[in-house]
């Protein structure tokens, strides 16, 4: 009797064993490949050439370059590094006139946040990044104007929270463009096999 329960949990064990190691890793890339390096880049440098257009200057306008920043940020993280971000920024600030160093710290923030945050925001959904990426961007965007108030002596008012959360809203957007030519090369790459 007592060798017959030996033997079950024996059995059970190697089962057991046997059972966990067959288990794969969970591919956690949504696709099979890499973005295209020219993609990435390329983005990036065309929303900083809209960066530099009026329009953005408009109260609720959306900083479509720390969109971009951050979305490849979280997607591709070896391309995307702080110091492209830092750059950028004070590339912006020289254009604008403004306070040296109030868009290198903006998006050098988010870079950071979506750097911090990206393996909890790839376990989510797209809304749910949104919703990470809204968090980042208001605190990213609060430091500045609050380190902006403290030096000029004037606080600028809150128009900047509807821009940076229609920044963030607009994460499906980029998502659905940025990711448009992954989608075919990966639908062309299953059609032929």
């Amino acid at each position: 009797m007592m060798r017959r329960a030996e033997s079950q949990n024996t059995s059970s064990r190697t089962s057991k064993t046997s059972s966990l190691s067959s288990l794969q890793p969970i591919d956690s890339s949504p696709f099979s490949r890499a973005s295209s390096p020219w993609l990435v880049w390329g983005s990036i440098l065309l929303m900083w050439l809209s960066s530099m257009l009026p329009w953005r200057l408009l109260p609720f306008a959306p900083d479509m370059l720390m969109l971009v920043l951050a979305f490849w940020a979280v997607h591709e993280p070896r391309r995307v590094p702080m110091s492209l971000a830092f750059v950028l920024g004070i590339l912006l600030d020289v254009h604008d006139g403004s306070l040296l160093g109030e868009h290198a710290l903006a998006y050098v923030l988010v870079v950071y946040g979506a750097l911090s945050l990206r393996k909890r925001i790839l376990n989510f959904g797209m809304w749910t990044h949104c919703l990470h990426m809204a968090v980042v961007m208001l605190l990213a965007q609060l430091i500045v104007r609050v380190l902006h108030a403290w030096l000029v002596g004037e606080w600028s008012g809150w128009e900047w929270a509807g821009g940076a959360l229609l920044t963030a809203a607009l994460w499906p957007l980029a998502d659905s463009v940025l990711f448009l030519p992954q989608r075919r090369l990966d639908e062309s790459d299953s059609g032929s096999s």
